[in-house]
């Protein structure tokens, strides 16, 4: 047994630090990884008490629940830095990056200090798979507020489906790789299709923004 707010305090208080020596990009990514934490942190906290008033095996909240909290969270994360910080376009997707990896790094690390790992396979799928998974659903969202925001349709309706794209992303994930097989495998292998398409869609638009 651990406990994930003594893994966050041991973490977070070497970027609170950073922030004393740095500015500008190398600042905003910091925080924005500080945030993921905290964010992933009040997701598990969220999560569990839902599966306990509702009655949901572990299971069930993981492919239930937990894509719907835990993305209205890293949402609530951004909304925040879009409405209190008013960012450009790229420190907009500065935030995504940086509260994404901060999610998945956080998270990773207290599984491994739970349940160990004594496979190398093991430690690949929670980073190349379940971490990326995370990055991409945050980067994913950004680009589609970026959309909103572009054609003026930044409204709750344009959130919602900006929102539930996340969602669908991260539950199909977490269905696939639920039962051992070919599914599974499916499901490991998405997370990083996902990143490579984002890639390259992040390059033309960077392209097209330089024209």
């Amino acid at each position: 047994m651990i406990y994930a707010e003594n893994v966050l305090i041991c973490i977070a208080v070497p970027l609170v630090i950073t922030l004393l020596f740095t500015k500008d990009g190398a600042r905003r990514m910091s925080s924005s990884f500080l945030a993921g934490m905290i964010v992933c942190i009040v997701s598990a906290y969220i999560s569990g008490f839902v599966q306990a008033v509702s009655g949901f095996s572990a299971e069930d909240t993981s492919i239930f629940l937990s894509p719907m909290i835990e993305e209205c969270m890293k949402l609530l994360s951004m909304l925040f830095c879009v409405y209190v910080f008013n960012p450009s376009d790229d420190e907009i997707q500065l935030c995504a990056v940086g509260v994404g990896a901060g999610f998945a790094t956080f998270e990773n690390c207290c599984f491994i200090l739970s349940s160990g790992a004594p496979l190398f396979t093991y430690v690949m799928v929670r980073g190349a798979a379940v971490g990326v998974m995370h990055i991409v659903t945050l980067v994913a969202l950004a680009k589609g507020m970026l959309l909103l925001k572009a054609y003026k349709a930044f409204s709750l309706a344009g959130i919602a489906g900006v929102l539930s794209l996340s969602v669908t992303v991260h539950g199909l994930y977490n269905l696939l790789v639920s039962k051992p097989g070919v599914s599974s495998y499916i499901g490991y292998v998405m997370p990083m299709l996902c990143a490579i398409v984002l890639y390259m869609i992040n390059g033309k638009t960077g392209r097209y923004r330089e024209n």
